[in-house]
């Protein structure tokens, strides 16, 4: 892959607007088909893009997972990698997809309150299954997502 772009906007909604395109031979990577949009688990084992939200200064922050299939998730850690639990709520997000040949494109929203630290990250599984991790920040040598120091956008 030669590289995963990311477009991100907030209206005066306060809605998050998410556009990821990752680009290169898109015939290599491993997705699954496109199924009726619900909540489903373990998505970061597969082809899926990310998205962790902090506010402030509490140690509390919430991941979501956005996969090509229109499955996502959504969990709230009480500290890093700590006390991970499902959120429930009333939001379920759209999710619409788009393939070529050479780029995927991923469009999602969601409401949020400002101000916001973000880390954005994607795992792309090749069709040989084998894993490729992208952020707009890796801090330590191995790809590690809820890294405090992956939290490089502010919003």
């Amino acid at each position: 892959m030669r590289g995963i772009e990311v477009q991100v906007n907030v209206d005066t909604l306060g809605l998050l607007d998410l556009r990821y395109a990752l680009e290169g031979d898109v015939g290599r990577v491993r997705l699954a088909p496109i199924r009726e949009s619900h909540r489903a688990d373990r998505l970061w084992q597969h082809t899926c893009f990310e998205l962790f939200l902090k506010s402030g200064e509490s140690p509390e922050y919430r991941e979501f997972n956005f996969a090509p299939s229109t499955e996502w998730a959504a969990y709230v850690f009480s500290a890093y990698r700590e006390g991970m639990t499902p959120v429930d709520s009333e939001w379920v997000p759209s999710i619409a997809t788009r393939r070529s040949d050479y780029r995927l494109e991923l469009h999602t929203s969601l409401p949020v309150e400002l101000p916001l630290h973000i880390a954005l990250a994607a795992v792309i599984e090749e069709e040989d299954g084998r894993l490729s991790y992208w952020a707009l920040r890796h801090p330590s040598a191995k790809p590690d997502f809820h890294h405090p120091d992956s939290f490089a956008l502010e919003l």
